[in-house]
C-alpha cells in the first residue's frame, strides 16, 4: 500500500463483518506483489455487529468511514468516493461488496486491462456463487417491458423467454471479454476521471437499481463500448448477505428502485402503470402463500412470507 494509490477500494458494509474480513483477506492476498499501490476505505453503515471494532483491531491500515446511519449502497459508495476523488491519488476505483471474495490476482488483472485500453470507463468480472457455478453478471440495458417481468412470477414462470436471454446476455458466450450495457454492481472497476465525468450514484436509490443508473450515464459520459466483461478476473460472490437480514425491506428497495428507473427513463406514465403491477404480483404471492398455509404446508415460512407481502403490499 502507499500513501499515493493506484487504486481506491471501495466496501460498504452493514452487518456482515465474518464476510468482510474474510473479503479484506483475500483483497490482499489478490494484491500481494501486484505492484499496485492501493488503499481501502470501508464505510460501516451503523453495523450493529462490532464490524468497526473488527476493523480497528485486525485492518488499521484500512480507512474506516462510519456513516452513522444506514444510507445504503448508493449513499454509503458516495460517502467514500468524495474522499477518493477530492484527494485525486487513486486512477481507478473498485466498487466491492462485502460478501465477495477476489480469485488469484483478480484485481491486478482488472487493473491491467483499463491501463492498457484508455477507451475504457470500468471493467467487472466473473462472478461466481459460493459452490463455484457461474453467477449471471452481464445485462444490456433494459426496455420498459423488461421492469414488467424481471425477477417477477411472470420470469419464474417462462425464465428461459427470448426477452430474457438478451436482457441478461445469455445469447452471447461468457468466456470471453465483450462490451455490455452495464454489469452486477458487486464488483466494478471504474476509472476516477469517468467518474468526474458522469457523477455520484443517485441517492434516491437506496439499494438496487443504482449501478444500472450510474452505468448508463457513465457510458454516455465515456462514448463508445466504455464497459467491459473480463472473465479471465474472477471473484466469488456470496451474494445477499446484508439484504438477506431485511427480507421485506429487499422487496421493497428493489421495488421501488424499479418504479423509480421507470419514472426517469419513461415517464410518469409508466412508472404509475409499473407501481400498480407490481402492487398486483404482490397480491398474487401473497394469495399464493395464504394458499400454502391454509394447506399446512411449512406454516412458520408461510407466515413469514405473509407477512412480508403484506408489509410490501402496504408500503409500496
Amino acid at each position: 500500500m502507499s500513501d499515493t494509490p493506484t487504486l481506491a477500494i471501495i466496501i460498504v458494509s452493514w452487518n456482515v463483518h465474518g464476510l468482510l474480513r474474510r473479503c479484506l483477506r483475500a483483497v490482499e492476498a489478490s494484491l500481494a506483489g501486484g505492484g499496485i499501490a492501493y488503499e481501502v476505505l470501508v464505510v460501516d453503515n451503523a453495523s450493529h455487529d462490532g464490524t468497526p471494532a473488527m476493523l480497528r483491531a485486525e485492518f488499521p491500515h484500512v480507512r474506516l468511514i462510519e456513516a452513522g446511519a444506514n444510507l445504503g449502497f448508493a449513499g454509503g459508495n458516495n460517502l467514500a468516493l468524495r474522499v477518493a476523488l477530492r484527494e485525486g491519488a487513486a486512477r481507478y476505483v473498485l466498487l466491492l461488496n462485502p460478501d465477495t471474495e477476489p480469485v488469484g490476482d483478480a484485481i491486478p488483472r482488472l487493473v491491467r486491462e483499463l491501463e492498457a485500453r484508455p477507451e475504457l470507463a470500468a471493467v467487472g468480472p466473473r462472478l461466481r456463487y459460493g459452490d463455484g457455478s457461474a453467477q449471471p453478471s452481464r445485462r444490456r440495458f433494459p426496455t420498459a417491458a423488461t421492469l414488467f417481468w424481471e425477477s417477477t412470477a411472470l420470469d419464474r414462470l417462462w425464465p428461459g423467454n427470448p426477452w430474457a436471454r438478451r436482457y441478461r446476455c445469455a445469447d452471447l458466450r461468457d468466456d470471453h471479454a465483450q462490451p455490455v450495457g452495464w454489469l452486477v454492481g458487486a464488483a466494478l472497476l471504474v476509472r476516477a476521471e469517468a467518474i468526474r465525468r458522469a457523477g455520484l450514484l443517485d441517492e434516491r436509490f437506496f439499494m438496487y437499481s443504482e449501478e444500472l443508473e450510474w452505468q448508463r450515464r457513465i457510458q454516455a459520459a465515456w462514448g463508445g463500448d466504455a464497459i467491459w466483461f473480463l472473465p479471465e478476473a474472477v471473484i466469488t460472490h456470496y451474494e445477499g448477505k446484508s439484504s438477506e437480514q431485511a427480507v421485506a425491506g429487499r422487496h421493497l428497495s428493489f421495488s421501488r428502485s424499479r418504479i423509480l428507473l421507470a419514472r426517469m427513463w419513461y415517464g410518469w406514465g409508466v412508472s404509475r402503470l409499473l407501481r400498480g403491477f407490481l402492487r398486483l404480483a404482490f397480491v398474487y404471492e401473497l394469495a399464493a402463500e395464504g394458499l400454502k398455509l391454509s394447506l399446512g404446508h411449512r406454516p412458520e415460512l408461510r407466515r413469514q412470507r405473509v407477512d412480508v407481502y403484506w408489509h410490501v403490499i402496504r408500503n409500496l
